[in-house]
């Protein structure tokens, strides 16, 4: 009695020996074209940090996949230039606003809601990174892919937190990494352990890792609309980490951004 008890039980479970089973679910991914602006160029110099804050409202209104989305920031999200998404989705709290903040007479004020979609995570990049394996494992572990793009200071990445990188890699997380504050150049003034030209080449060991340094706003695009294609349509199991550059040079129809685009 009990050895069939067992036996049905491990039944139930899949078998004697562990397994991943995951029902492909397939996203309705912007097109390239959705992101046309970033191709034809720009007049002025900017930082591929805002040319993704840019990238980011526009996703957020795509219809396929803006409830996906999952921005992760810890605490920087002023510095980054990200504030402005605090009042279009709002920052995720089970209780909502119990507060009124000190900006609340400021267009873009810190605003929470139950509904809010941004995971504002204070300075903590582990619990950052656990809310990024969490929302880049979702596919497997709930059915429903999430995008997580996690947003730091470049050198509070792999530098940091390495071993969840491995850990994010080792569970087939998919999502984006964005190092948004190039440590060599406007990190240097706050000493030896803020400088970072490392990262990328610590992502590069993890098998799962794409690592890129774009230097153009047109990169970035691409580079996400790719990550995208490949991961919530092709079903690739990889995640993509990006470094940014404090300023990129302006380019007016780049001629490699048209040869991208097309």
């Amino acid at each position: 009695m009990e050895t069939k008890y067992l036996l049905e039980r491990r039944q139930a479970l899949g078998g004697f020996l562990p397994a991943r089973k995951v029902a492909p679910v397939a996203l309705d991914v912007p097109k390239p074209d959705y992101l046309a602006e970033f191709f034809k160029g720009s007049a002025s110099v900017a930082s591929t940090t805002m040319a993704f804050v840019r990238l980011m409202s526009i996703l957020l209104r795509h219809k396929g996949i803006s409830k996906n989305i999952v921005p992760i920031i810890p605490d920087e999200a002023r510095t980054f230039g990200m504030d402005a998404l605090f009042k279009d989705i709002g920052i995720y709290s089970s209780k909502g606003q119990l507060y009124e903040p000190v900006d609340s007479e400021s267009l873009l004020y810190y605003h929470e809601a139950k509904d809010g979609q941004i995971l504002e995570e204070g300075i903590t990049e582990a619990g950052s990174m656990a809310s990024f394996i969490a929302a880049g494992t979702s596919y497997a572990t709930h059915g429903v892919p999430m995008i997580p793009f996690y947003i730091y200071y470049s050198m509070f990445g792999p530098q940091r937190v390495g071993d969840l990188f491995w850990l994010a890699g080792d569970i087939r997380a998919k999502g984006f990494l964005l190092g948004a504050t190039s440590g060599r150049t406007t990190l240097n003034g706050e000493g030896l352990q803020h400088q970072d030209g490392h990262s990328l080449l610590h992502a590069s060991t993890i098998p799962t890792c794409l690592p890129y340094d774009p230097a153009f706003g047109y990169e970035l695009a691409v580079i996400v609309a790719d990550g995208l294609r490949r991961m919530f349509v092709e079903g690739a199991d990889i995640f993509i980490t990006s470094r940014s550059t404090t300023k990129i040079i302006p380019c007016r129809q780049c001629p490699r951004a048209s040869r991208t685009a097309s």
